[in-house]
């Protein structure tokens, strides 16, 4: 487990390791160079899981459970949000429904943290919490990630989850998302890309999913401009900065409000 600058957790943990590009939002994945670098560092745990595609690295498809770091949470004294697999998806598909069960033994074993599992393959999630899980644990908030319209039937899968807090992350934020039925979905995370390939964000596609939170009852998180700003002019994401609407949105979850 790590300390993190992701600006709605306060740490990660990675019992997975390794995955695969699917949709369009995996492109500039951050993970695919972070696992290369942490590879170059000696890391076992991330050796193998990437290959070089022209000047990119991309993830290969080995997806690795590390074992070893399953206790790690509990050692954790002060409560922490904990974002689970930030260097993977938990709900891929060569993640084993015994691991993934044993994610939840951990999280079930630690209350005091809140665990935040965000996946780009909701349909498993659903399935797996449903048959393999069978519980709704209070302190786990399970999401998804939507991109851009051609994937917003995620949203469909969501909502099939059994959870107490239910969430998606509009990041990378690359295209409209259209109308999202939000009712049932406690929480929205919405950001632009960075880095030197990061394609545009515009303000029209963050207006239409603010505004469809409004109606929800959803609460509405913006994380980043990142590379490009709402004038549609490169710099670096630390220049961009927060700033929607004139102020910074850092809305969370409510269990109070949530619907199973």
């Amino acid at each position: 487990m790590a300390e993190t600058q992701i600006e709605w957790t306060d740490a990660t943990w990675n019992p997975v390791a390794g995955c695969s590009i699917i949709t369009a939002g995996c492109t500039n994945c951050y993970a695919m160079d972070m696992a290369r670098r942490l590879e170059s560092m000696g890391m076992e745990k991330y050796a193998g899981l990437t290959r070089k595609s022209g000047q990119r690295t991309i993830w290969n498809g080995v997806v690795r459970e590390d074992r070893d770091a399953l206790a790690i949470p509990q050692s954790w004294r002060k409560p922490r949000k904990i974002f689970v697999n930030s260097m993977s998806d938990l709900f891929h598909e060569r993640v084993s429904d015994d691991f993934i069960r044993d994610v939840w033994s951990v999280m079930r074993s630690t209350p005091h943290h809140n665990y935040q599992i965000l996946t780009k393959r909701p349909e498993r999630m659903a399935q797996v919490v449903s048959e393999q899980i069978g519980e709704i644990l209070p302190n786990v908030w399970l999401g998804t990630s939507i991109e851009e319209s051609a994937v917003a039937g995620r949203t469909d899968h969501l909502k099939k989850v059994p959870a107490a807090i239910r969430f998606i992350s509009f990041e990378p934020l690359i295209g409209s998302v259209g109308h999202i039925q939000l009712e049932g979905i406690h929480w929205a995370i919405v950001g632009g890309e960075s880095g030197k390939s990061a394609r545009p964000i515009k303000e029209t596609w963050i207006d239409e999913i603010h505004a469809q939170c409004l109606a929800a009852g959803t609460a509405f998180f913006f994380k980043q401009w990142g590379t490009w700003g709402k004038d549609n002019k490169r710099r670096s994401k630390k220049a961009n900065g927060r700033e929607y609407r004139g102020r910074i949105w850092d809305e969370m979850p409510s269990a109070s409000n949530a619907v199973a």
